[in-house]
């Protein structure tokens, strides 16, 4: 299959064609990558089970994993799930257009793999101009997981989509990078307190914020065989290396980092650390990558999956983390990185 790759610079008004003829493969049937706000995702119609299948297909990943889908506005909301509660409508209120997914009871006319077989549906309005842009030109409710083979670590830029998808689905709107860097928050507004499934780039205290009391799921910290949402399997975007989480602070948490590494170097593996910009030069190994700054979690969770794919690109073995405490933002970049270590996590001290 040959990629098509449309180039739009993260102007949503600087290629009008280009934008329409990606929406004609959607509507098509084809597969699109798009950029959003949070990741790249790999949109096809969501009321299509052939389309659907495809992007199972394409990312090579299991069917029980339910979709998140992506509409343009609310305007149509009521055709494809059920009244938003009370408290979903406060929260759509304060941020839709935005990285935000609420759990709502569908109709039953998306194609039913985007459900999993669930009595509910993630569905959310993206606030990147370009996935609006080409939502509303394509005038369907798009299904898109995030646009990478599955397991592997989200693409938060064009090429990431390119390394992994290409020649495996239609087309490529290449919008730059992406700027939040971890997927959607999703939150299920059909119970009451609602209940945070999958922490992201909006916490958990902004939610709280506006609805008051939210409840964690606790599948955030297992495995879990039915999957209210995305992201909730234990293995997930993972390097190729095995990866250690060190969380603690300051000469300690350095001491622990640099020594975990050293193991991985006495047993012959190819070595990196993953640290911020505050500890970069304190640390030796075949690979240091850099996140972000830990002063600021947003360049942290932005950077994440760039220095996790960076570690595959230099063949890593062997990958130590500092870790943060779970907080805020960091509470979603922990999820995160807890996932890609398959559960290796561990706190100095306990």
């Amino acid at each position: 299959m040959e990629t098509k790759r449309w180039n739009m610079d993260g102007d949503a008004a600087g290629d009008p064609p280009a934008l329409l003829e990606a929406a004609a493969v959607l509507q098509a049937g084809g597969l699109v990558a798009f950029p959003t706000e949070t990741v790249y995702g790999l949109g096809a119609d969501a009321t299509s089970p052939e389309a659907v299948a495809s992007i199972f297909r394409a990312k090579g990943r299991p069917a029980d994993n339910p979709l998140i889908v992506h509409v343009a506005d609310e305007a149509p909301l009521q055709k494809w799930v059920g009244d938003l509660p009370e408290k979903g409508k406060c929260l759509a209120r304060r941020f839709w257009p935005g990285p935000l997914t609420l759990i709502l009871p569908h109709r039953g006319n998306l194609a039913p793999q985007v459900t999993a077989g669930l009595p509910t549906v993630g569905i959310r309005i993206p606030s990147h101009p370009v996935a609006l842009a080409l939502l509303q030109a394509c005038r369907i409710p798009i299904a898109a997981p995030s646009a990478n083979r599955s397991g592997k670590p989200s693409p938060t830029r064009a090429d990431h989509v390119w390394h992994d998808l290409q020649g495996r689905i239609d087309g490529l709107v290449d919008g730059g990078a992406t700027g939040v860097g971890v997927e959607s928050t999703v939150v299920d507004v059909t119970q009451d307190p609602p209940v945070l499934l999958r922490p992201g780039g909006i916490t958990a205290d902004m939610l709280r914020e506006i609805v008051g009391e939210i409840q964690i799921d606790p599948g955030l910290e297992r495995d879990v065989e039915a999957p209210l949402s995305p992201g909730m399997k234990y293995r997930h975007y993972a390097p190729q290396g095995k990866m250690w989480v060190i969380v603690g602070s300051g000469d300690e948490l350095v001491f622990h980092v640099q020594s975990w590494a050293d193991r991985g170097a006495q047993e012959g593996k190819r070595v990196g650390i993953l640290t911020t910009e505050e500890h970069a030069d304190r640390y030796q190994a075949g690979r240091v990558e850099v996140c972000g700054r830990r002063s600021e979690p947003e360049t942290v969770a932005r950077g994440l999956y760039h220095a996790l794919r960076t570690f595959d690109d230099w063949g890593a073995e062997w990958i130590v983390a500092e870790g943060f405490p779970p907080e805020g933002m960091y509470f979603s970049v922990m999820n995160r990185m807890r996932k890609a270590a398959e559960g290796r996590v561990l706190n100095i001290g306990e």
